[in-house]
């Protein structure tokens, strides 16, 4: 029976075909990009029959080359070929402290601009370019336009970074239906064959190691829903820093103490040359320049070790965060190219002691995982599995006293808004601070600043008597809006958290370690904090309650209560908690009777001239 398939509004014009939709892995070394063909993902090739793209982009002053055309600049013109651009994403000037051959413009608090020989591009231009090249690709090869198109990012690609890789995407006119983490892509790609095991929840280590980014994920597939347990990872650690850890041996070993740009392009490619080579031979000859060096694999592990410790440092700690010993998990997926290095491979498999899987292409899998991802979310399949994708870093604000208050935990699954009531501090008070924050630590200044933006408008009440609500919204691409209302008067504010670069890796390593090496200080720092503020509220409050009362007191109890006051203020000068809880209760000793004296008299005015039938007739 011949069957006729209707086009749905918004549809390809030609009713046969499904809408186009592709998934893009942009990676720091390669990028490629993949669709569903006939409910297959499958990776899309180039004239000459290539799957992975080079992300390179050479300017000259007439033309520009891409991918493989562009690779015999690096050497030959390596101030004008720009490599691993994704390095430079969403990150300051003053966070670029790798070794690199460009010359780059701007203040250095903000996203660093080439020098080339076409002018000044910015590292958005440069990325918008290659996803050009990939988005033609995809046209070429499957003959209609693209209606949307899936980006993955690192997981711990921050706010910035990801803001930068949008507007990477719309600048090379792309429809972008969502940024996928890299290691949730892979998991697409790999759980959906795992339909079999519906009834059985199953754990899975996600290891990347790609060019110029690390990131391992803990996900579990429980009844068809894939959850980010805890994901972790470097934003600049890679196969690249490999390859200049084999530079920096090669310079050693040849008494070299410095190489200009052209001779340090020629030993990155020949250091790169000798780790590939090494996953098929025991040893390899390194002929760079005019100098000869054998390296073989002993040496090579002794030397890549310091960067391998830190991929497995951050295992143990996303497993610690994810609540799982080694027995809890079933698979470990390798993904990226660096993980086809048998060094790499050998010391996964030594640590969570099973043969990792590498069944689908590591190159491949992240862009395959995104095709399929694209091609649900276009509409094409309702089948699948559902993905949670996870907050990185806490979120929170800040209060009284220097404090953070946590409205978004890390390891929180996104898209996810979370709201919380707060008040005025002061009476009268009619606009209210919103300083957004990251980070694991209590206090405002071991924290990173997000944003900063006023509610104004609040009508003057007494204090503790406004009510603001304070809305975080994450969405599907880790971007944060932060908003503020007033529920009496309805009065709001938001901001939208578009900081004008990323952490750096140090930063965000720190974050998170500082959070676990200072978190009983940290316990005992808030503790503090609050017991200050409290103290200062019960001063505030004795203030302004002197100010109309006083009179209620004898001589003796307004001495003893204002010398109890000055006891307090006092101790607020330390920091010695148990001393300022002291003079907080002797403070109340006297307080509490004032207070009761003037709550007598405000009843006393209350009742004065009523008549006992008005209490019956009230009733």
């Amino acid at each position: 029976m011949a069957l006729l398939q209707i086009a749905e509004p918004g549809q390809s014009s030609a009713p046969h075909e499904h809408r186009i939709a592709i998934g893009i892995d942009l990676g720091t070394t390669h990028s490629l990009v993949a669709t569903v063909l006939s409910g297959k993902a499958k990776v899309l090739n180039d004239e000459q029959g290539r799957v992975l793209l080079p992300s390179i982009v050479h300017y000259s002053k007439n033309s520009t080359e891409y991918g493989d055309a562009a690779k015999p600049f690096i050497t030959a013109d390596p101030k004008n070929t720009i490599v691993s651009v994704k390095r430079f994403m969403g990150r300051s000037k003053a966070d670029v402290k790798f070794q690199h051959p460009y010359t780059l413009a701007g203040a250095d608090n903000e996203m660093p601009a080439f020098e080339t020989a076409q002018g000044r591009k910015t590292p958005v231009e440069i990325s918008a370019e290659i996803l050009k090249q990939l988005k033609d690709r995809a046209e070429q090869s499957l003959s209609n336009p693209v209606n949307g198109a899936v980006i993955t990012v690192p997981a711990y690609f921050d706010e910035a970074q990801r803001q930068a890789t949008r507007d990477a995407a719309e600048l090379a006119g792309l429809n972008i239906l969502r940024l996928l983490n890299e290691p949730t892509a892979a998991a697409v790609a790999y759980g959906l064959d795992q339909e079999s095991n519906l009834t059985t929840d199953r754990n899975y280590v996600i290891y990347d190691l790609g060019g110029g980014t690390f990131d391992v994920s803990i996900l579990r597939f429980s009844q068809g829903v894939f959850e980010v347990l805890a994901t972790g990872g470097h934003t600049a650690l890679g196969g690249d820093d490999l390859d200049r850890l084999i530079v920096k041996w090669a310079k050693k070993q040849l008494n070299i103490e410095t190489l200009d740009d052209a001779e340090y392009a020629h030993f990155i490619v020949s250091a790169r040359k000798a780790k590939e080579a090494l996953s098929d031979a025991t040893s390899v000859d390194i002929k760079v320049l005019t100098h000869h060096l054998t390296l073989d694999r002993t040496t090579f592990e002794e030397i890549i070790q310091v960067a391998l410790d830190k991929t497995i440092n951050v295992c143990k700690r996303v497993m610690r965060d994810a609540k799982l010993e080694l027995d809890d998990i079933q698979n470990v997926v390798l993904v990226g190219g660096s993980t086809r290095s048998y060094a790499v491979q050998k010391v996964v498999r030594e640590v969570f002691k099973q043969e990792p899987l590498c069944t689908i292409n590591p190159d491949e899998v992240v862009a395959i995982g995104a095709a399929i991802t694209a091609n649900q979310l276009i509409g094409n399949s309702k089948d699948g599995s559902l993905l949670l994708d996870v907050t990185p870093l806490s979120l929170g604000l800040e209060t009284m006293g220097g404090l953070v208050e946590r409205l978004i935990s890390r390891n929180t699954a996104i898209p996810v808004a979370r709201r919380q009531e707060f008040t005025t501090y002061q009476d009268g008070q009619t606009a209210m601070l919103i300083h957004v924050l990251q980070g694991e630590r209590d206090l405002v200044e071991h924290c990173r600043s997000l944003g900063r933006f006023v509610l104004h408008g609040i009508p003057p009440m007494t204090a503790g008597q406004a009510r603001i609500e304070v809305t975080f919204q994450v969405d599907a691409d880790g971007l944060l809006t932060v908003s503020a209302k007033e529920t009496t008067s309805g009065v709001n504010a938001q901001i939208d958290i578009k900081p004008s670069y990323g952490l750096s890796e140090t930063d965000t390593e720190r974050l998170l370690l500082e959070g676990y090496k200072f978190a009983e200080e940290d316990k005992n720092l808030r503790h503090l904090n609050e017991t200050k503020v409290e103290a200062q509220r019960e001063l505030e409050a004795l203030t302004q309650a002197l100010k109309v009362d006083s009179n209620l007191l004898s001589t003796e109890q307004l001495t003893a209560l204002n010398q109890a006051a000055e006891a307090l203020k006092a101790q607020l000068e330390t920091n010695d908690i148990k001393s300022i809880e002291h003079a907080v209760e002797q403070l109340k000793t006297y307080s509490d009777a004032f207070a009761a004296e003037r709550m007598n008299q405000h009843i006393d005015h209350a009742l004065k001239g009523t008549k006992l039938d008005d209490w019956s007739n009230s009733n």
